[in-house]
């Protein structure tokens, strides 16, 4: 099995749907850190598990200096977004999405937890 990570800095706007009180139901900032976790049993023609510019158009282009609640039909909590990046990016079993400092979310499918990296 081959595994590769990829590491994104990106900066956004965001309000959460809260069912409670707080400042974060009110449009703010964030800049993330987001770490893409991929692997493949065997590479593809270019020796690749996916290449990582790959990686990078999927989150940067799409999610860079934006308003999430303007691109995504749900809640743009780092746990959402987490699980909405690995079921975008091409063989992506985990994606961390560090939205501040000691703010981090976690999302890995289940059919790789205990799996490396």
């Amino acid at each position: 099995m081959y595994y590769l990570s990829k590491r994104i800095e990106i900066s956004y706007a965001h309000r959460l749907n809260l069912n409670y009180e707080s400042k974060c139901m009110r449009l703010h900032g964030h800049n993330a850190i987001i770490t893409v976790y991929c692997c493949a049993p065997e590479l593809d023609e270019n020796g690749m598990v996916v290449d990582f510019t790959t990686i990078r158009q999927i989150v940067s282009e799409a999610f860079d200096h934006v308003c999430l609640n303007d691109l995504v039909s749900f809640n743009p909590t780092a746990e959402n977004m987490a699980k909405f990046l690995c079921e975008k990016i091409p063989h992506c079993y985990k994606v961390s999405f560090r939205e501040s400092e000691g703010n981090e979310a976690l999302y890995v499918k289940d059919d790789f937890i205990g799996a490396p990296l």
